[in-house]
């Protein structure tokens, strides 16, 4: 299963990078999130006269700048949408009879489900570095703190790739239940909104109704953005922080359990013979 597997990511891939029209669009939405909504739509900039270093450390959990705040939801923006939609090339591949071929070749019907799921989680999280090196890059952007590491940069990550499986899990099985392209579409963009808009990405969940801050303590991707925070604007984690740190974690790994066992299920139902 394990070869079967690869084969059928690594072609997925090579096709993905043959293609720059697949690529730039995710790096063009990560600039345009981090240097045009990041500036244009900065609260501390309603603020007359500036919300001062503090403030802005008071109102976004310690980050020096609202960027600083906002590259970890940016990215977890990138890997909620390109998860979403990097189902299409499933949907594609069903349509064009590819799917098919490969439903009557002797490899295992998880091959087919593991390796959508490898194959969005690698271009999610090569776009989600990518990402955070413009964050980086760009003037007034990403502040990172002295005491930030190797370690702290692949506990980022880790956040992130335990949220990009979880993600994947899911709208793989989906795309592999759909019939066409436009179901997919329906679906993702009913469920990508809400995701989001409930978590605390874009901006901190104190300032959320009590309703929506009970819903953003349990979202996954508020729990991927505290965990990933704690590192960019700390470095060196106190014991406290990291005990929370390894709550997330464990939170999303519990996440990743889930809804792979759940997705699973869903894409071998939808590969069975009819």
């Amino acid at each position: 299963m394990i070869d079967e597997t690869m084969v059928l990511t690594s072609r997925a891939l090579k096709k993905w990078i043959r293609n720059p029209a697949a690529v730039v669009p995710g790096l063009v939405t990560a600039i345009f999130y981090i240097v045009l909504f990041g500036n244009s739509v900065n609260p501390t900039n309603l603020i007359p006269g500036g919300a001062g270093a503090s403030g802005v450390q008071q109102a976004f959990g310690g980050a020096p700048t609202y960027i600083s705040y906002l590259a970890a939801g940016v990215i977890c923006l990138i890997l909620v949408f390109n998860m979403a939609f990097g189902g299409i090339d499933l949907v594609l591949d069903r349509q064009l009879g590819f799917l098919s071929t490969l439903l009557t070749a002797p490899i295992p019907r998880s091959a087919i489900f593991l390796s959508g799921v490898l194959q969005n989680l690698a271009k999610a999280l090569l776009l989600a570095v990518l990402t955070f090196a413009i964050a980086l890059a760009i003037p007034n952007g990403l502040e990172l703190p002295s005491s930030f590491g190797v370690v702290d940069f692949f506990g980022v990550f880790l956040a992130f790739g335990l949220l990009g499986l979880g993600l994947s899990s899911a709208f793989t099985a989906i795309a592999l239940s759909v019939k066409s392209i436009d179901s997919l579409v329906a679906i993702v963009n009913f469920l990508t909104l809400p995701l989001i808009f409930m978590s605390n990405s874009l901006f901190p969940s104190g300032s959320f109704p009590q309703w929506l801050k009970d819903i953003a303590s349990v979202n996954p991707i508020s729990k991927t953005n505290e965990a990933a925070r704690l590192l960019i604007v700390n470095g060196r984690l106190s014991s406290s922080q990291l005990s929370t740190f390894g709550w997330d974690l464990l939170y999303l790994v519990g996440f990743v359990v889930v809804l792979g066992l759940v997705g699973y299920l869903v894409a071998r139902r939808a590969l069975s013979p009819q």
